[in-house]
């Protein structure tokens, strides 16, 4: 169930990553007519491969076709990924949309429709799972039940994103400026971005209860143990609640909420019915643990430095597909549209990046505080064999080998030896301890140290470094399939100055105006620099002072008049400053107070050589 979280989280990243064109590759007949016939495809190969697991199971029962059926699920969702990444850059399918003005102003109503697209493609691979999985696991679960539990189990992930990003549409339409500029800075994104994080945390559990169908565990001995054994670890709660959870038949719990008032224990009808007293108590100190080790507040942390590696990474990726020979090459190579064949490879290695870090780090992490909860049992009891004894009913009811690992939990038959372990040896809860205080720790340490990395590529030197590199590589990519443009020369002329590389910037310049005389832009800043430059040897007055007369004569601007009126400046021409000088003053309506202090200065110099 917990890799929908993460199916679901991928699919979003590949259709926020894509950038709409009005060029498709296909018509909107072709589109239509692709469409459908990989839809049904895609839904004959599902149900083939649903249909060859049943027919094993069906001539034998053994632990191994849990783990067939369980591959098949996850092989045919990974597809169901694939399809989507077709609709998406193959089919361009949100292309055609982009001329339907409702979805320009509130984008997230178009994602949400393409998130209920991908939806729809697991609901196929459910509805052919449901046969082999109701011979599997015995279940009088009907068909409907089981899919619509798949369905609303992967809710708390899209419930974020879908006010997230709901709400920042809503600003961007509402007629106020100020808050639209806050949200379009990156200090603005991050804080809107950890303010909402936090704010959904804290309400989201009444939002997610609610939409599960979740009831309260009425009164009489089961809720009364349960409050009994919540007052004595001290944990306070709003609510217990029944969990209808694929029909409740599961033997599972879970607690959620930060704070009492949104804070909620889930306990389906099939953990009551099955478990003892005991037993049912234990898994109770087991989500007890997790609220007093503040694993969901840990987990938002996680969350959060996912983002800062995100945000740390994405220039250094932008950078090395930029600065890579071989992947230009590669791009170049296809045929395709650039634009499209490097957002795919940004969204590529955007998703590879969020796989690693949920499925290694956040996983890592995950397994642990299962098992710090596991252990915390011992904290309120002084035997955890009530909860051994529950992970052996649940792997004898459930169909699943005991041996089998996931990536958020360590398999049964470990949880159970590590407790057994701690039965004979409570220094295996200390060691567990120390063990997650010293992952933290590192985590931290790297999280910082990415932090730093972080500022330096966005606003630190390196970054300013990195950026001149960046847009001079561009150019120069760009000079290779138009050497003739006299802009591009310019602009590299533009970099060059600001680094203060003056031999290459009067090439670029000169280059620009051998192709094109009349461009007032290259024309102002070469006289500029044959004006002011602090080197002497790149001084030229007398020719500054020809480019800025044909730049005027192109150009009168306040900023190339005062490039003029330096020319006559550092000529000796002071009048012929002045005047051009109080010309540009009087065009100006910015930074006056500079086109003033170039005045001043100037009658000084013409004051000073009369007296002289």
């Amino acid at each position: 169930m917990f890799s929908n979280f993460i199916y679901f989280i991928v699919v979003l990243l590949i259709y926020s990553t894509y950038r709409p064109s009005e060029n498709t590759n296909f018509t909107a007949s072709e589109t239509l007519f692709l469409f459908v016939c990989l839809i049904v495809i895609f839904a004959a190969i599902t149900w083939i491969q649903f249909r060859r697991v049943e027919k094993q199971i069906l001539k034998q029962r053994p632990f191994h076709h849990d783990h067939k059926f369980r591959s098949t699920l996850t092989r045919q969702s990974i597809l169901a990924i694939l399809l989507f990444s077709i609709d998406i850059y193959g089919l361009n399918l949100s292309s055609f949309l982009i001329n339907v003005p409702f979805l320009n102003i509130i984008p997230t109503v178009q994602a949400l429709l393409f998130l209920m697209l991908f939806t729809g493609y697991l609901a196929i691979v459910w509805a052919c799972a449901f046969n082999p999985y109701r011979h599997l696991y015995p279940t009088d679960l009907p068909r409907k039940t089981y899919i619509l539990s798949q369905v609303s189990f992967s809710i708390p992930i899209l419930l974020p994103w879908l006010l997230l990003s709901g709400i920042a549409d809503i600003i961007n339409v509402l007629p106020f400026d100020l808050p639209k500029r806050f949200l379009s800075t990156t200090e603005g994104e991050i804080t809107y971005f950890l303010v909402f994080l936090f704010a959904i945390a804290i309400v989201g559990p009444a939002m997610i209860q609610k939409f599960w169908g979740c009831k309260p565990l009425e009164i009489g001995y089961d809720r009364s143990r349960i409050e009994e054994l919540c007052q004595k670890a001290g944990m306070e709660y709003a609510n217990i609640l029944y969990w209808p959870i694929f029909g409740g038949q599961m033997i599972t719990a879970a607690v959620m909420g930060l704070i009492k008032k949104f804070r909620y224990i889930l306990v389906t009808q099939g953990l009551l019915h099955m478990l003892e007293p005991e037993e049912i108590d234990a898994v109770i100190a087991h989500e007890i643990g997790h609220i007093k080790k503040k694993h969901l507040l840990f987990y938002l942390l996680f969350f959060v430095g996912y983002m800062i590696i995100s945000y740390a990474t994405f220039n250094l990726l932008v950078y090395s597909i930029v600065f890579s020979e071989t992947i230009y090459k590669l791009i170049n190579s296809t045929g395709l549209d650039q634009t499209t064949v490097t957002t795919s490879i940004f969204s590529l290695v955007i998703i590879v990046v969020f796989l690693i870090y949920f499925r290694f780090i956040f996983g890592y992490f995950m397994r642990n505080f299962e098992r710090q909860a596991d252990t915390y049992v011992y904290a309120l009891f002084d035997s955890a064999k009530p909860l051994i004894s529950t992970f052996e009913k649940i792997a004898a009811s459930s169909g699943e080998h005991p041996d089998r690992p996931n990536w958020h939990h360590f398999s049964i038959t470990k949880r159970i030896e590590y407790l057994k372990k701690c039965e004979t040896d409570k220094i295996w809860i200390t060691r567990h301890e120390s063990k997650i205080k010293k992952s933290i720790a590192v985590y931290l340490a790297g999280i910082f140290l990415l932090c730093g990395v972080g500022y330096n590529l966005n606003f630190g030197e390196t970054s300013k470094k990195l950026n001149k590199h960046f847009f001079l590589k561009i150019i120069q990519r760009e000079l290779e399939k138009t050497p003739d443009n006299p802009l591009l020369y310019s602009t590299m002329g533009d970099l060059y100055y600001s680094d203060n590389n003056y031999s290459e910037t009067i090439k670029a310049y000169e280059q620009s105006l051998r192709i094109n005389l009349d461009n007032p832009h290259a024309l102002n800043n070469l006289s500029w620099l044959y004006a002011t430059c602090e080197i002497e040897s790149f001084r030229n007055p007398k020719k500054a002072l020809e480019l800025a007369k044909r730049a005027v004569q192109l150009e009168e601007s306040p900023h190339i008049l005062d490039t003029l009126a330096e020319s006559y400046y550092v000529n000796g021409l002071f009048e012929q400053a002045i005047t051009t000088e109080r010309r540009a003053f009087e065009l100006t309506t910015k930074n006056r107070d500079y086109y003033r202090k170039q005045l001043l200065k100037f009658k000084v110099a013409r004051q000073k050589s009369v007296l002289l």
